[in-house]
């Protein structure tokens, strides 16, 4: 996690659940997370099983130049792209994982930001899949920020954090993976991890053991 609402969003996230796989939407206390409040959102399930917002920052509202309250939150990523974030969010709903993901936002004139967004379980009125807590932040803020708005996006990376029952990892009870190895994770993961890309090739990524699917980086995780 590379910037400080992003972290700061996932460690509330996660003080929050305890020992349980996600909070309750009632439970957050926007209060609790000034510095990261800007760039959050709360994603909701429409009737076509696709994902709007429901609330979203005035800052996030910024990158797009447009207030995104009630926008298709599934429908801003790249025709390309759509399959994947739809397996990550089902990653997310479905098996309590959390979800990073870095992308290329590019405007009208072809101006370019890098965005860093966390996706993370929430449940609503007993369901974990009615509503997602997030945020999305510029990993280094343009000048242009807030003019020329983000008509373009494209996924750069992306990263499943899983709970770890054990609560044996660093990550305060959660271990991150990529690989979804039948050997790391029960059979739904291992599918979830396959149905986002094919073709993996060996790379690095910051240093960092990762493997390449098309243009998407995912990167193995660990206590190290």
């Amino acid at each position: 996690m590379q910037k400080p609402s992003t972290r700061e969003l996932f460690d509330y996230w996660n003080r929050l659940r305890g020992a349980r796989t996600a909070p309750g939407r009632r439970e957050i206390d926007p209060t609790s997370i000034r510095t990261a409040l800007g760039n959050a959102f709360i994603l909701q399930l429409n009737s076509d099983g696709e994902y709007d917002f429901r609330l979203a920052g005035s800052h996030l509202c910024s990158a797009y130049a447009r207030e995104l309250k009630d926008r298709s939150f599934s429908r801003l990523w790249h025709q390309r792209d759509r399959d994947a974030i739809d397996t990550l969010i089902r990653a997310v709903t479905e098996d309590n994982a959390v979800a990073l993901v870095t992308f290329q936002g590019t405007t009208a004139v072809g101006t370019r930001v890098s965005i860093e967004t966390i996706l993370l379980p929430l449940r609503h009125n007993g369901s974990a899949d009615a509503r997602i807590l997030g945020a999305m932040t510029a990993i280094e803020e343009p000048y242009w920020f807030g003019v020329q708005p983000v008509i373009e996006q494209r996924i750069t990376g992306l990263r499943l954090i899983w709970p770890d029952e054990t609560g044996a990892s660093d990550l305060g009870g959660l271990r991150v993976a990529a690989n979804g190895g039948r050997d790391q994770a029960p059979q739904p993961r291992a599918e979830r991890q396959a149905a986002i890309v094919e073709a993996p090739i060996a790379s690095q990524f910051h240093g960092r053991a990762a493997r390449r699917y098309a243009h998407l980086a995912v990167i193995d995780g660990g206590r190290n």
